[in-house]
This record gives C-alpha cells, structure tokens and sequence, in this order.
C-alpha cells in the first residue's frame, strides 16, 4: 500500500542520515577523499566494472539509484561516462557526495538529486541510457514493483538497467548466529527486518539509530518486477563472491557453495 511504503521509505531516510556520521569517520571515506582526485580511480569491483563496459557505460548518460555518497557515480565517469547522475534521499550523505564531487576532476559531470524514488521530480524521465543499482540498494524498498517502474522511467527507450546485488538466497542466513552455516529464515519470508542499529558496513560496532525496514524479495520477484515495468531480460549471472559487508566472508569459499551475488541486465523496450 502506498501510505506503507511511504512511511517505511521515510523511516529508511532517518536511519540513514543518522548513520552518515559513522561513514565519515572511517578509513574507507579517507582513502575515497584521496583517490577522487585523480580521474581514473574508481570504487568499483572487477565484475560489475566489466559489466559497465560491456553494457556500454563509455559515452553513456548514466543514473545511480540509491547513489549513497556518490562514489559510484564518479566511478561510472572514471569509466568514461558521459555524463552521471546520483539520486539518493539522504541528505546527509549526499552532502558527502557533493564534498567527492568537489575533488574529483570530472566533478562538473557529476549531479545529484536528493528524492524519494517513489516521488521522482519531473524532467528525469526517458535522460539516462545506463541505470545502475548495487549492493543493499533493493532490500530497501518496499514496493519492489513500484521502484522498478520508476527506475524504468529514467531510461530512454533501448536504455540498459544494470543490477549488481547481494543474492536473495544469502538473506536465509545468520552470520552471528550460533549456526551461520544453517538456512534461519524462510526464501520467502515477506515481514521485514526492523533494527535500530546505525547502517555500517565494515563489521564495527553500531550505535543506536532509528528504525530500518529491510525487506526481503525472491530472484523470481526481481526478475518478474523488472518485466512488469516495461524491461526484457538480456542477462542474469550468479557469483560466488561476495559483494556485502564483511560478516559475510565467512560464505565464501564453502565446498557447497552458495551464490552470493548476481548481475542482471534489463534493457527497455
């Protein structure tokens, strides 16, 4: 229902301004400060930088949904994009991108724009020839349908959405809990996780932040949301490596492997 996800993507927003903090204290925001000053350096992993390239980031009029503090949209124009956008609804850590945009030599190709998704402003639709969406960025989102239409709105026709995201299956499991190697929660489990913790990524410890919801969405949910907004599959490749936070290394490398990640590519009709 509208009136739900618009008082849990609220509620998202808090958390998330109440954790910038935590990202400007880290080593991880030091060693980005430095890096974006020379043109080529960029933050992203060998998979998905090979992904942009072959799915044409050179030259492209890029999107980031769900940008964070903007390191991968100066990533996209270290690979050569046109132009990048970043639309993020944290404020505070879209002041931390405009801060990276000031350093970095491809800054004047660089905007963002601090919005909820589900209430795009107008004079965004049909720009962007390449989307990006990464880690953690879909388990936000509530309606999951609903955001991929509105991601799909973003791309002129013949447009490419590029997904590079944690794997739905790793959801089913704990790494804190007594038995991390055990499935503990349902594929299918449709209640979200509501904590109060500050959003962090490096495995320290969190202080106390607002209530986030974070939702859980099957690969067949992915994929049939993706149709459903007006885009065709062209690709879907599942990796054993692991694009989360590091309490999740400990599934990395396992006899019995488990996919971890995933790369998905829609194109617009």
């Amino acid at each position: 229902m509208t009136g739900d996800t618009d008082t849990v993507t609220q509620a998202n927003r808090r958390a998330w301004n109440a954790s910038a903090h935590r990202h400007r204290q880290s080593e991880e925001w030091q060693r980005q400060r430095a890096g974006f000053a020379e043109a080529s350096f960029s933050t992203f992993d060998a998979t998905v930088t090979e992904a942009l390239i072959v799915n044409g980031v050179r030259g492209a009029r890029a999107v980031q949904i769900g940008c964070n503090n903007g390191r991968e949209v100066l990533s996209m124009l270290a690979l050569g994009a046109a132009t990048a956008t970043g639309i993020d609804q944290s404020d505070a850590f879209l002041a931390q991108a405009e801060e990276l945009r000031a350093i970095s030599p491809h800054g004047d190709k660089a905007s963002f724009v601090c919005t909820d998704v589900y209430a795009l402003p107008d004079g965004l639709s049909g720009r962007f020839d390449l989307a990006l969406i990464t880690i953690g960025v879909l388990n936000w989102m509530p309606d999951l349908t609903r955001f991929l239409c509105a991601v799909s709105s973003l791309l002129a026709p013949g447009g490419r959405l590029l997904i590079y995201e944690t794997h739905p299956v790793l959801d089913m499991f704990e790494p804190h809990g007594e038995e991390p190697h055990r499935p503990q929660y349902s594929y299918f489990r449709t209640d979200p996780f509501i904590t109060e913790g500050e959003i962090v990524y490096d495995g320290s410890a969190a202080g106390k932040a607002p209530p986030s919801y974070w939702h859980f969405h099957t690969m067949g949910g992915i994929v049939t949301g993706c149709v459903r907004a007006g885009m065709q599959i062209a690709e879907l490749t599942e990796h054993p490596h692991s694009n989360r936070e590091v309490d999740y290394e400990i599934y990395i490398g396992n006899e019995a492997q488990l996919p971890l990640c995933y790369t998905l590519v829609a194109a617009k009709s």
